[in-house]
């Protein structure tokens, strides 16, 4: 049986698998295939429209897609209690696989197991006890692979460089970083007051709007400035290395993607210095929109962000807040929720 397959760089293998499954051409019944040393053979049932690609080949012995993980362990030799400890799911940020092994035997056998999976990757990390400190660095350790935690990472068309081990990136926030391109538009002015690598940043650029993103990590910061070159962005993201709450610019549109963003009143060393929610309100034009994310016990929604945005509001002097919407991006921790709600402040 022969059957048909793209052939693409590496680096690209997961923008194309993206595009591919957009395109509805994407063949999941096979697995990705090693061409060479520079490039993976993508399994398709037509060749794309949409989606570049370096050349189409028939592959004359096709390799059915591998069961599961739970089957590459069973074939190793791992009893039925050992597989329910080894990782139900993880993520693949470019050429890296980042899962939880908290529970985990023989983290090495399982990462093995990963990579021959996904045969675009090259590096599995244990993710460990997730970020620390005021910087937000990523607790990694490397569980298999070559152990270069450098990588590119394609969503949606937005190409995020980065290094895992030194910057945080949460896989569990694509659907979010997706809607905040869709939110905005050309024309648009937007602050993203903890920008990162640009996980919201680059998206908005992307769509159009004049973006100022501000970040205190300097690790995180190189890569913010890198993306900006790497999405041609460059011209209308302004990156800022500083405190958010010490920038002065006008916007229509605030991010604050950061889980302690609404905390109530002043913040810092100084009873003068401004919380994250004043700072930003300073910042937001009347009638303009707040993008406020929160870690909310569950008992606690909505009432506990909606109070503290309402407090903010009240201090700062404007109007009660126009609730646009509240979601829930993902759990947190037990019991725990990552949710966001958008306001407009008249």
């Amino acid at each position: 049986m022969r059957s048909l397959a793209v052939v693409v760089p590496k680096p690209d293998s997961q923008r194309a698998i993206d595009g591919l499954e957009d395109e509805g051409v994407y063949d999941d019944r096979r697995k990705v295939r090693e061409h060479d040393a520079d490039h993976v053979e993508l399994p398709v049932t037509a060749e794309p429209d949409a989606v570049p690609f370096e050349r189409a080949i028939a592959q004359a012995d096709p390799d059915p897609r591998a069961p599961d993980l739970g089957d590459r362990l069973r074939e190793r030799g791992w009893s039925a209690a050992e597989r329910e400890r080894a990782p139900s799911s993880w993520a693949v940020l470019g050429s890296v696989i980042l899962a939880d092994f908290t529970d985990c035997p023989r983290p090495g056998e399982v990462g093995a197991a990963l990579l021959e999976l996904h045969r675009e990757a090259d590096t599995v990390l244990d993710r460990g006890d997730g970020v620390a400190g005021e910087h937000r660095t990523p607790d990694v350790s490397v569980v298999a692979g070559d152990g270069d935690t450098e990588t590119v990472h394609v969503e949606h068309g937005t190409r995020y460089a980065l290094d895992l081990a030194a910057v945080m990136f949460s896989p569990g926030n694509k659907a979010e970083r997706a809607r905040m391109g869709d939110a905005t538009g050309p024309g648009e002015r937007v602050l993203d007051m903890f920008a990162g690598v640009g996980y919201f940043a680059l998206p908005m650029a992307r769509a159009g709007a004049t973006v100022t993103a501000v970040e205190k990590n300097p690790t995180a910061f190189r890569f913010l400035a890198e993306n900006a070159q790497l999405n041609d962005v460059a011209e209308t993201l302004d990156t800022i290395l500083g405190d958010c709450r010490e920038v002065d610019a006008p916007a229509d549109r605030i991010v604050m993607g950061y889980y302690d963003a609404l905390g109530g009143g002043p913040v810092g060393d100084a009873a003068s210095t401004p919380g994250y929610l004043d700072a930003a309100l300073d910042n937001l034009v009347s009638g303009g929109v707040l993008h406020a994310h929160s870690a909310v016990p569950e008992a606690e929604l909505w009432e506990r962000p909606l109070s503290r945005l309402r407090a903010g509001c009240q201090r700062a002097g404007r109007p009660a807040p126009t609730v646009l919407d509240t979601r829930r991006v993902k759990s947190h921790s037990e019991g725990v929720f990552h949710v966001v709600i958008d306001a407009r402040v008249p």
